[in-house]
């Protein structure tokens, strides 16, 4: 396949629609989140207590559910939403496609989150024996970095497998019936085909990967809302500590909305990582080095810097 088409596919999800980001509107005295089944920002919504700290406010919020972190972040990047959670790499795709965001914060580190999984039967034992092999993927993921990360620690490319690009759910599918050799996802998905199929992890993101999660602003929200924004952190923060407390409720909560057996979702719980605060520049640091790894690997049409979209409260309410 040649690098412009490879391109293409992985940035199609936000570089279509990138030139209408200058147009996206605002809307006013409202808060749209971006989510997706799963982590911090779905406790928050099921307790309503983002609705109790804006309505004195004279803000209401709209919640809009998106299947990963790409097409939220098309959503963001085109005005849909103001606000957004993704893995590590769709914001680096979205950047490089020219999208208007901010990084506003992040999650700790959750390595444990995401893996690559082969059936429990499988020949394979080890990363090397992927070489050739048919690998699903969500394009654009976090789980991406993982598994160029994962075969460079054995000594491969990312061109030395067959890399299939699928939603999870169509992953999943194509896993259970064999048209996959590995799959590369995250929690609850892992946990859930860990439960379901016995599927055995090959390689998780320990030692290789920080698997942060990420909270990001457009650029034109933040910029008219830096009061808003920083409340909806202190908010998801809040949320955050009150779930690694609780950790049955948090499970109890998100079983009958995710649709899984009660143990997937506990593991998924527990590998979790709960404390949302802004970026420092050790972060900002971390996700420059994926920035360029993708660069150097032309993934993405040319270099970032991770610097210039990280939300400065101060800088960005005198602007």
């Amino acid at each position: 396949m040649k690098l412009s088409h490879l391109w293409r596919g992985l940035a199609a999800t936000v570089l279509s629609l990138s030139v209408l980001s200058a147009h996206a509107d605002v809307k006013e005295n409202t808060v749209r989140v971006g989510y997706q089944k799963y982590g911090t920002l779905i406790i928050l919504k099921a307790k309503g207590q983002l609705e109790q700290r804006l309505e004195p406010l004279g803000f209401k919020v709209e919640w809009v559910e998106f299947p990963a972190g790409p097409q939220m972040l098309e959503g963001l990047n085109v005005g849909s939403i103001d606000l957004a959670t993704t893995g590590e790499t769709p914001p680096v795709f979205a950047q490089a496609a020219n999208a208007d965001l901010l990084y506003i914060a992040h999650e700790p580190p959750a390595p444990l989150g995401e893996a690559i999984v082969v059936h429990k039967d499988s020949p394979i034992k080890s990363v090397a024996d992927l070489k050739g092999k048919k690998v699903a993927l969500n394009k654009g993921s976090n789980v991406h970095y993982l598994l160029v990360k994962a075969l460079e620690e054995a000594g491969l490319g990312i061109r030395d497998v067959q890399s299939v690009y699928l939603q999870p759910s169509d992953a999943r599918a194509a896993f259970d019936r064999g048209s996959v050799d590995a799959w590369v996802i995250w929690d609850p998905f892992l946990a859930a085909v860990e439960h379901a199929s016995q599927a055995r992890v090959l390689r998780d993101g320990t030692g290789l990967v920080h698997n942060h999660q990420f909270y990001l602003a457009s650029r034109a929200f933040a910029t008219r809302y830096p009061d808003i924004v920083k409340l909806v952190v202190d908010e998801i923060n809040a949320i955050d500590q009150w779930g690694k407390a609780n950790p049955d409720a948090v499970t109890a909560a998100l079983t009958p909305v995710l649709g899984l057996p009660e143990p997937a979702v506990r593991k998924a719980v527990e590998r979790y990582s709960y404390g949302a605060k802004l970026l420092t520049p050790e972060v900002a640091s971390a996700q420059q080095q994926i920035a360029d790894v993708f660069y150097e690997l032309k993934l993405i049409p040319k270099g970032i810097q991770i610097g210039s979209v990280v939300w400065n409260p101060v800088t960005v309410s005198k602007n």
